[in-house]
């Protein structure tokens, strides 16, 4: 690290543009990029089946989950056709597994279509909720409205809350970037702006998302933020621990501010040489805990801690959130310590190219690996939100990558130059305001004032042409301004992609409702299987009808015909059912000849509706026979 020299204070006019088009542009992507709070946590299969008829009422209610959610007291109810309530006790885990939920049902429940509706909170602290419903004896009219039982977000909290959120993001590369900028590149006021402005912020974000958090999850209203109940709720969550966590890092993170800007920035103190190494090398560790601590924050209450290969993808979650930071928060400070003037060595901005293409690498690496966890295949790329704006992203970080290509050729063309000119120190406006009154009065004292101000912008504009007049250096500057503007739009979109679903579990959900969303049967079930035997007039059709083709009592038919099409008797005719994933079966049918080449079992029962593996067996000789299998729904 150099050791910094005393630098003019860069005024707020040359920091605010900075500042404000990153506002600008995350208020934009607040506008238009952001959707509404989506489900994270696919509903894969409930127990009834959605619009399934059961012959027999269930003990319980079961719902399953593509990955763990928590639940409250209220996560579940079931509402009979009059709108009455007919769970018993609160809900609770399968076996202990947090991708599950179920919930009692009361005894004696009376014939008739019922409504489930649930909400949770999803692992990466998404809230989620829906409605389904299934019948008991027969489908019947209800009161009821599946939608109408699902909590909603109230848009008031719900842009608040995402827009603490991507605020949250902008502080932490702010706070990262502009102290890993001071510390090994270049140390000076406007950069010290730039990282207090990001600790300002992501600790203001912070304690707003925690009080917001109870409202978001629970469908509260503005008015309920600040009920203490809720808060507690918050705190014993996953998320609401990350929250508090993130505040007292926050508290280390202001010490470690205090020391990078403050005793350790300072030349002129009697320090020696090996003392002030010491205090670089407890600076680098002391800042490395903090960041990788702030950065686990989001790792571990969020996309990252849950779906597949959890163990791996939180540290690398954290070194992709630490290596945007780096860069994008470095950029903002090399851009305001290119605007304000300062003397800015060719060398620091060479520090700061290699870091930044060392983060570079990091990126594309832990990219990589995180695209193909969260999107998990070619169509969900193109095929859902997330993997169209995981597209966006990777276009804009190309984009990024090559402005930076320009940058990096204007550093290689910077020279130090020569010493800025010293001119005599001015005396102080104050001093001039003074000794003009006493000399002449209220007229003088205005006089002196106004001469105050012109001298300053003349020395404002004085330094604006010397600092123009090195081209390199206006060239960087213009370089690292179009990185800075990309980079501005690149965190944007990088925030609403953590607010959407990923696409695998879109995928998945997508696949879920479309087997759930099948209507109950209204006819019978029929399957048509080939066979052949191997021998003389082994071969034929086998036509099996299952009627009505629902759970409970069925009238099982079997029509058998040869090559022909004509109705043929065989020695030996078995069917059986088995449920592969519940582990039921096989349940043979007890078949009975009707007539020539047709066979018949009434009474047939089949538990559950699901996904049935039916099993033929035909024998045409006493050494000819085939068993041939094939999946048959049944609602």
């Amino acid at each position: 690290m150099t050791t910094p020299t005393a630098l003019p204070a860069p005024t707020a006019r040359r920091v605010l543009p900075v500042l404000g088009t990153l506002l600008a542009a995350l208020l934009c992507a607040l506008g238009f990029g952001a959707t509404p709070a989506s489900a994270h946590a696919a509903l894969t299969s409930t127990d009834p089946a959605n619009g399934s008829v059961v012959q027999t009422a269930p003990q319980r209610i079961t719902l399953r989950f593509s990955e763990g959610v928590l639940l409250n007291a209220d996560s579940i109810r079931v509402l009979d056709p009059g709108g009455e309530r007919v769970e018993q006790g609160g809900p609770e885990h399968v076996d202990g597994k947090s991708d599950s939920a179920a919930v009692a049902l009361r005894a004696g429940l009376a014939r008739g279509t019922y409504t489930v509706a649930w909400q949770a909170v999803s692992a990466d602290s998404h809230p989620v909720a829906g409605a389904f419903t299934f019948s008991i004896g027969a489908p019947s009219k209800t009161t009821v409205k599946a939608t109408a039982t699902v909590t909603e977000v109230d848009p008031a909290v719900e842009v608040l809350y995402d827009a603490g959120r991507y605020a949250a993001y902008a502080g932490f590369v702010l706070l990262v970037g502009g102290c890993v900028f001071a510390g090994v590149c270049r140390s000076s006021r406007s950069v010290q702006r730039i990282a207090v402005g990001g600790w300002i912020t992501l600790f203001a974000s912070t304690a707003a998302l925690l009080l917001l958090r109870g409202a978001y999850t629970s469908g509260k209203g503005i008015g309920d933020v600040l009920d203490l109940a809720l808060l507690g709720d918050v705190l014993a969550t996953k998320p609401g621990a990350a929250l508090l966590s993130r505040l007292l890092l926050l508290s280390a993170a202001a010490v470690f501010l205090a020391v990078l800007f403050g005793s350790y920035a300072r030349e002129d103190d009697d320090r020696t040489r090996g003392e002030r190494r010491d205090v670089a090398y407890g600076l680098g560790i002391g800042g490395t805990v903090v960041a990788v601590g702030l950065a686990a924050t989001w790792a571990m209450a969020e996309h990252a801690s849950v779906g597949i290969q959890a163990w791996l993808a939180m540290p690398v979650d954290v070194v992709h959130l630490v290596a945007v930071a780096v860069w994008l928060g470095g950029l903002a400070a090399l851009l305001a310590a290119l605007r304000s003037g300062e003397p800015l060595g060719r060398a620091a901005v060479v520090r700061f190219s290699r870091l930044a293409f060392a983060s570079v690498c990091a990126l594309v690496a832990t990219g990589l690996y995180q695209s193909w966890r969260q999107v998990g295949s070619w169509d969900a790329l193109t095929g859902t939100s997330y993997g169209r704006w995981l597209l966006v992203k990777a276009g804009l970080v190309i984009v990024l990558v090559g402005v930076a290509y320009f940058s990096r050729r204007w550093t290689t063309r910077l020279t130090d130059g020569p010493e800025p000119k010293k001119t005599k120190p001015a005396k102080p406006a104050a001093q001039k305001v003074t000794a003009a009154a006493k000399g002449g009065g209220s007229d003088s004292a205005e006089r002196a004032a106004q001469l105050a101000r012109q001298r300053a912008a003349l020395e404002k504009a004085a330094g604006k042409k010397q600092r123009d007049a090195d081209e390199n250096r206006s060239g960087l500057r213009r370089s690292v301004g179009a990185e800075a503007a990309v980079a501005v739009v690149l965190l944007a979109v990088t925030t609403v992609l953590t607010g959407t679903q990923p696409g695998r579990a879109e995928a998945e959900q997508k696949q879920a409702a479309s087997g759930a969303a099948a209507p109950a049967a209204t006819g019978p079930a029929e399957v048509r299987i080939p066979y052949d035997t191997g021998g003389t007039n082994g071969r034929g059709t086998a036509r099996i009808t299952l009627d009505p083709g629902r759970s409970g009592r069925n009238t099982l038919d079997v029509a058998v015909t040869d090559a022909a099409g004509r109705p043929v008797d065989v020695p030996e005719l078995e069917v059986s059912f088995t449920e592969k994933a519940k582990e039921i079966g096989p349940l043979r049918a007890t078949l009975e000849r009707r007539s020539g080449g047709r066979w018949q079992a009434t009474g047939f029962q089949l538990p559950m509706a699901g996904e049935w593996q039916l099993s033929l067996t035909v024998r045409t000789s006493d050494i000819d026979q085939v068993t041939e299998i094939k999946n048959v729904k049944i609602n």
